[in-house]
């Protein structure tokens, strides 16, 4: 009878009902649908950037080039039919009409070149190549090149230094390139030909389950962790219930029944955790079935769903318990209902659902540990990603299951206390 007086107060509230289930739905595609782009590696929108190319050079035609070939950018070089100069380019980057400006200094081709040829006669005239006759000639000083970079106040720091690297690297290129040339024509042996392809590369070994490569991708990432939020977010509706039934005298009634406190609990507990079940179901099945009509890879559960509904569960026992404790202690909705949320976002930021903890500080690594929600989340990745079995995910769900002990043991606790008193 607890557990179904708790679902005539919820159907009551069939519209706070509705939220409960509509809104994580909402989140996760929304989300999903937003980060998507940042697990692809092609992506159909080019990012157009300006080139300023002061060298009319063979280096600036090599960075146009690779530019032109990424297909990540679009590279504009005029402006009106005019050719755009530092100022302009400037200008536009600054007041955010492009989010990146490339300048190529003059005379950067030739210059490059110079200092190669300087390098590489000191070497080949130290081996004993030259004429040991000829009078060394005065060495021309040549200042370092300065490639600029005008970047969009608004950009991200990570994109800021994805671009810098792959600049980086394609001046590298071209520089070791007209080293081998230069050596080339230095020994005057010019149909040698040097192996320029990179001798040491990189490989990402992904992992296997059943002899499938399993990809990760932006679903795996943000139906855990947003499924786990919206677990979490049951607190607000379960503590306001509580908070009512004190103010309206039916917690005292309850009380006058032969049944002890612990009944009620329980029946709470039961009746929070089908709807937390239910929300986990919700979440999978949009994911599997809505995602693929809207742009977005499946979520792919095969041999995860029992593991993951464990999970689930034992992350609901968690939420639930918090959720009593906070209804106990509380003595008003807007007690309750603002600190629930409030909390709640505060869980899931340092419990990684927003940023991943292994970007945090060293001190907030720490204290992540701690978060119900980063136990939760850790457990299905576990699951999802990372292929584990039930046995290694045993010290997590058993976290989830004492924070639920300890929470609700206090919550009892506080309610006995402040009834004797």
């Amino acid at each position: 009878m607890s557990i179904v007086k708790e679902f005539l107060l919820l159907k009551r509230d069939l519209g706070g009902l509705i939220i409960l289930f509509i809104m994580p739905l909402v989140l996760v595609i929304t989300v999903t649908v937003i980060q998507d782009s940042s697990f692809k590696t092609v992506s159909n929108t080019k990012i157009p950037i300006l080139l300023v190319d002061y060298d009319n050079g063979s280096v600036s035609k090599t960075v146009f080039d690779n530019l032109e070939k990424n297909q990540l950018f679009t590279v504009i070089t005029q402006i009106d039919n005019k050719p755009i100069t530092e100022e302009v380019a400037r200008e536009n980057v600054y007041k955010g009409k492009f989010q990146l400006a490339i300048v190529i200094p003059k005379n950067l081709s030739v210059d490059l070149q110079a200092k190669v040829d300087q390098n590489v006669e000191n070497i080949v005239s130290k081996m004993g190549f030259t004429d040991s006759v000829a009078k060394p000639e005065k060495q021309k000083i040549i200042q370092q090149k300065e490639v600029k970079l005008y970047f969009d106040p608004a950009v991200q720091l990570s994109f800021k230094n994805s671009v810098m690297n792959a600049i980086d690297k394609m001046i590298s290129q071209i520089e070791t390139k007209s080293i081998y040339t230069t050596f080339q024509n230095q020994l005057g042996e010019e149909n040698t030909k040097f192996d320029q392809t990179s001798f040491i590369t990189f490989k990402e070994i992904i992992p296997k389950i059943n002899n499938k490569e399993v990809l990760p991708n932006s679903v795996q990432h943000n139906v855990p962790a947003w499924t786990l939020f919206a677990i979490f977010f049951i607190v607000i509706p379960l503590s306001i219930n509580i908070v009512k039934e004190k103010s309206q005298g039916t917690f005292v009634r309850l009380l006058t029944n032969p049944t002890s406190n612990l009944i009620v609990i329980i029946g709470k507990t039961i009746t929070y955790s089908v709807i937390c079940m239910i929300q986990f179901y919700m979440m999978v099945a949009v994911a599997i079935f809505l995602f693929p009509h809207i742009g977005l890879p499946p979520l792919n559960i095969e041999g995860h769903l029992f593991l993951m509904s464990v999970v689930a569960l034992f992350s609901g026992f968690a939420a639930i318990g918090f959720g009593i404790l906070l209804g106990t202690v509380a003595n008003t909705q807007e007690q309750s209902a603002p600190f629930g949320a409030t909390s709640v976002i505060i869980l899931a930021a340092i419990g990684g659902v927003w940023v991943p903890v292994f970007v945090m500080p060293k001190m907030m690594q720490i204290i992540a540990k701690s978060s119900p929600m980063n136990w939760g989340l850790e457990a299905f990745y576990d699951v999802l990603l990372r292929n584990v079995s039930f046995v290694e995910i045993i010290p997590k769900i058993s976290l989830l299951f004492l924070f639920f002990i300890i929470t609700t043991s206090i919550a009892l606790f506080y309610d006995k206390k402040k009834r004797t008193v």
